[in-house]
């Protein structure tokens, strides 16, 4: 197979990659600097709509004492992490998926005894962290992971993005006393208690390229055909469905291929486990080419990044998009823009609430996008509460959107998660992430809570194709109310991802993966209903498949959607998340990777100690702009460091406090990471109401279907719908008996019961809950639970 590769223009290429040769090297001791890292080696093969990669890294000690490095990498944020080897002085040791707390113990044992050993660590769903010990002077370690995921595929492309660099992120919240549980540049605070573990030091503009790149590709269509190929960001050259990167390339922007694909078709693939007794299923669903979607008036809230890190083009990119947004909108909308940094501001003239968008106000709106700069921090939290309110105290009958531009480059993305929960209702949360080193993972997060679509955008080229994307998605859904049913093989019980099932959108096929016991046989039937409120079924074979990535696949997302209920406050998942990663051999925050060298390394004078400094992302503006996070200029001339003392700890997203800092002083460059961890909380979890604030919140739910009793069908489905799943975030740890009716209200609208039966179920439930008297006591209102526990 014979194919071209289209890349950016020579002069587009040149400004993304091109260094500002006047800016600042820190005080480096050699042309490349003694930096650890040496070699990233990016193999991938795709297969259809499946990639399997192998990264590979090489650490070089250039010391004359043993050598620890660390490194804080990204990774696709959808992808599996099944394996890890290290190699060093020829032998090659596999390492060995483990509790968080134990695998640290182990590497930390293995180190004071003089043996070489390697760990890794989830930090985000999209960054991670490496940590490779008792390097001997002059010696190359390699340490390699595994990785399977699948390719998003929407409108006829797929897209493949490795991301390359970990891009400095806002951190909001006020200081924590005490040492840094990282060695990152940025503080711990109490909104993001884990700061200096995602907030690697960065190099000055200038600076060589401090580390050879290497990126190939394999294309095997996998029966479905393959026209176009483009990359966006790096200058590839390949044939016979082989490419790779130019040599010299540099590891500060993402790598994404676009792979043009037609013949897609419905599928259901079962893989049984090893015993043959249980396995997985993968069903995809493709969206009705003729379900006609009626055009409702619609409710638009947008929100425009405007922080530093939006600075060049970004900013640029963003205004054109959000303009975009306002240009489709038509008489019988309504909408509200606001842009956001540290503080949110509204367009001059439109008032703080939804206007009608006649040309008039689009006008305005598009004014003040075009008058939007970058400045200041991202504090994300408060633009999204206020535009979700807005569009909650909009009134029914109409589509509620809610439209995010941003790079997404926050550190508390949990805080946030759990902190909208709540809020999303019925709302369609899209988000727009413009960067070429977005945060991901979090923006398909927020987007899966909402159950919107994200976009990444990184290029101006890539903008009119993504935002012609999110036009389509601001319509309503084609289908609703899904569910799956098999035959002749066993579901098991909560296993489904996604977990709650989202509507199903013109051109983008919908995968859903679960468990099942029995043989890898029979059918799955999706039901649902269209927006015209006709019922929807579809039949589709099982086809047996011995494809363990399928597997890995399924328990990445299982493990994502875990983890995002625990950020929501459901912390009794632990032990299963735990139990999840440890039996299906995938990564997870809760876990790590190990792999210990029984072989001595002899140690003379002390452990050195460095922390591989990644580079500015492209297209950034370097330090003394306005980049919204501190870029500290590096200096790798400390001393080796002794080992610290840590006692153990249980396991949790956001590690323990050590020894890393002297007391009062700044963040030391190359202090080690602790060896244990534990989860510390400021009010991130789902909110715990008093008596009185819930009945408050039931009142507005039982006012809201009395006004809708009049809708068609298909609307007070999706009411029904979203009022069950507020109701579930509401009623998550509250253990009053007096919220039992809403309990049993909860099970009957997640049942199969008749919609009239419902609604009716729903009307009754509210009102006398709503009527009833508050019981005496209770917390405080407004106080919170503790989640990250000290």
């Amino acid at each position: 197979m014979t194919f071209s590769v289209l890349p950016m223009s020579q002069a587009d290429l040149d400004r993304a990659v091109r260094p500002k040769m006047d800016g600042g090297l820190g005080i480096l001791l050699t042309e490349r600097g003694n930096l650890p890292l040496d070699v990233l080696d990016v193999d991938a093969s795709i297969c259809g709509l499946l990639a399997r990669t192998v990264v590979t890294t090489e650490f070089v000690n250039v010391h004359d004492t043993a050598l620890e490095a660390t490194y804080v990498f990204p990774l696709p944020d959808r992808a599996a992490v099944t394996g890890m080897t290290m190699t060093a002085d020829g032998r090659t040791v596999e390492a060995e998926l483990q509790e968080r707390a134990a695998a640290r113990e182990e590497y930390d044992r293995a180190i004071a005894a003089g043996r070489r050993a390697s760990i890794a660590e989830e930090e985000r769903p999209d960054v991670f962290t490496m940590r490779v010990g008792n390097i001997a002077p002059g010696e190359r370690v390699t340490v390699t992971l595994r990785l399977a995921g699948p390719l998003p595929y929407e409108d006829g492309a797929a897209t493949f993005r490795f991301p390359l660099v970990v891009a400095p992120r806002y951190i909001p919240g006020a200081p924590l006393p005490g040492p840094a549980v990282g060695d990152g540049h940025a503080e711990d605070t109490d909104a993001v208690p884990d700061a200096s573990r995602i907030s690697p030091p960065v190099l000055l503009p200038g600076f060589p390229n401090p580390l050879r790149l290497s990126i190939r590709v394999h294309l095997d269509p996998g029966g479905l055909t393959l026209g176009e190929v483009r990359s966006s960001l790096h200058a590839v050259t390949g044939a016979d469905g082989h490419l790779e990167i130019r040599p010299g390339e540099r590891a500060d922007r993402d790598f994404v291929l676009r792979l043009a694909y037609s013949g897609a078709t419905q599928s259901a693939v079962a893989v049984p486990d090893a015993t043959g007794e249980e396995g997985t299923y993968q069903l995809t669903l493709l969206p009705p080419a003729d379900a006609a979607v009626s055009a409702r008036p619609k409710d638009v809230v947008l929100l425009l990044d405007r922080s530093g890190s939006m600075a060049g083009w970004k900013m640029v990119a963003a205004r054109r998009a959000a303009a975009r947004v306002v240009d489709t909108l038509t008489g019988s909308d309504r909408f509200a823009v606001l842009t956001f940094d540290h503080a949110v501001e509204h367009a001059d003239g439109l008032g703080t609430g939804l206007v009608e968008a006649d040309d008039r106000h689009r006008f305005r709106a598009v004014e003040h996008l075009a008058r939007a700069e970058a400045r200041g921090g991202t504090e994300l939290l408060a633009p999204l509460d206020q535009g979700l309110s807005l569009l909650d105290a909009a009134g029914e009958g109409r589509d509620r959107v809610l439209v995010l531009v941003t790079d997404g480059q926050v550190g508390n993305e949990d805080q946030i998660l759990a902190e909208v929960a709540g809020l999303v209702g019925n709302t369609r949360v899209h988000a727009v992430g413009i960067d070429r080193a977005v945060n991901a993972g979090f923006l398909a997060r927020l987007a899966a809570l909402g159950a919107g679509r994200c976009e990444l955008v990184e290029s101006e080229d890539r903008l009119d194709e993504a935002m012609e994307h999110i036009h389509r998605r601001i319509g309503a859904p084609v289908l609703t109310d899904l569910a799956v049913r098999a035959e002749g093989l066993t579901h098991l019980p909560d296993t489904r991802s996604p977990h709650r099932l989202p509507g199903c959108y013109p051109g983008v096929p919908l995968v859903i993966t679960g468990r099942y016991s029995g043989a890898a046989a029979g059918a799955l039937t999706i039901t649902g209903r269209t927006r015209d409120d006709q019922p929807f079924t579809v039949t589709v074979p099982v086809q047996r498949r011995d494809e363990p990535a399928v597997t890995a696949q399924w328990a990445r997302a299982r493990l994502r959607d875990l983890e995002d209920r625990y950020a929501c406050g459901e912390h009794d998942l632990e032990p299963q998340i735990v139990a999840t990663s440890l039996r299906f051999g995938v990564l997870c925050r809760f876990t790590a990777y190990v792999a210990v060298d029984e072989r001595v390394v002899p140690v003379d004078g002390g452990l050195r100690r460095v922390t591989q400094p990644v580079e500015l992302p492209s297209g950034w503006t370097p330090p003394g702009g306005p980049v919204d996070a501190v870029v500290p200029v590096l200096s790798l001339g400390a001393a080796p460091m002794a080992p610290l003392a840590v006692a153990p700890m249980p396991p949790t997203f956001a590690p323990a406090r050590a020894s890393m800092r002297p007391a009062g002083g700044p963040p030391q460059p190359f202090a080690a990471i602790p060896s244990t961890l534990r989860m510390r909380h400021t009010g991130g979890a789902a909110a715990r109401h008093d008596d009185g604030s819930l009945r408050g919140i039931v009142a507005v739910e039982a006012r809201r279907l009395r006004e809708a009793d009049g809708l068609p069908p298909a609307e007070r489905r999706d009411l029904l719908a979203d009022l069950a799943s507020r109701l579930g975030v509401l009623l998550t740890g509250v253990t009053d008996p007096a919220v039992e009716p809403l309990r049993a209200l909860l099970v009957r609208l997640n049942s199969d019961e008749d919609l009239a039966a419902r609604w009716r179920a729903a009307r009754e439930a509210l009102d006398a809950f709503a009527a009833a008297e508050p019981a005496a006591g209770g917390p405080p209102q407004g106080r919170r639970a503790a989640f990250w526990k000290r």
